[in-house]
């Protein structure tokens, strides 16, 4: 699942990125139990039940932030709901396994029919299926970058974050990917929410993040830290700051 590129990666910075799988795709694949157990054996008996079943999930597993201590909100890290969610679309991918069109068409149901909590546990789910190693059939990856490039139009700073892990990094064609890394630090997303940034990061990213920093300069006003982490030079001539 070799991501297209319309430049070279350039070579990664040190703290340019997480390693490892998200939090979210962690707790999406871990052993499930409760509520969620019994949720997704009704899954994989019956895909459809799945438009049920994932609004319920945030009154059954709770909406605590995986990550509190860095990530209070789950903005960048996910939530038990998300990751419920998550794994309640890992069940629909396995009962619809041999049939790739109906598994995109569904996602695409669920997320269209979905709130924006909804949305971000399709788009999760994406990732944990991304993660588990085997390869995403294309009618898949065609509906998950529609459902990704509708999700990084959004104010939500949530859904968008939720828009850049490991299928975006797999599957985002490079312009995308780049816009999308540059709308997080507009929204003041932390860039921990990127998946693959050292991978992807490369000099147009750069030149963007860099004048992107200058503007800020220019205009006195603060430059975000996590422009410097995917390449913004530095300044020559010191300016005031200001939030």
């Amino acid at each position: 699942m070799t991501p297209t590129t319309s430049s070279a990666p350039r070579t990664p910075r040190p703290g340019a990125g997480p390693s490892g799988p998200p939090a979210v795709v962690a707790a999406a694949t871990a052993p499930p139990t409760g509520w969620l157990a019994d949720a997704l054996l009704e899954v994989r008996h019956d895909p459809g039940a799945a438009g049920r079943l994932l609004p319920l999930a945030g009154r059954r597993v709770g909406r605590a932030a995986l990550r509190p201590d860095e990530d209070p909100a789950g903005t960048v890290h996910g939530t038990q709901d998300d990751a419920a969610r998550a794994a309640l679309v890992l069940a629909v991918a396995h009962a619809l396994a041999d049939d790739p069109q109906a598994l995109a068409d569904a996602l695409v149901t669920l997320y269209q029919d979905g709130d924006a909590t909804e949305r971000r546990g399709v788009l999760r789910g994406l990732d944990a299926l991304t993660c588990t190693g085997a390869a995403v059939p294309a009618p898949v990856v065609a509906a998950g970058r529609a459902l990704a490039a509708d999700a990084l139009r959004a104010n939500d700073t949530a859904l968008v974050a939720a828009a850049v892990g490991p299928f975006a990094a797999a599957h985002l064609d490079q312009h995308a990917w780049r816009h999308a890394v540059i709308k997080l630090v507009f929204q003041q997303t932390s860039l921990d929410a990127v998946a693959g940034l050292d991978d992807r990061a490369d000099d147009e990213l750069a030149r963007m993040a860099t004048d992107l920093a200058a503007e800020r300069r220019a205009a006195g006003r603060a430059v975000p830290a996590d422009l410097a982490r995917i390449g913004a030079a530095p300044s020559t001539t010191a300016h005031p700051q200001e939030s």
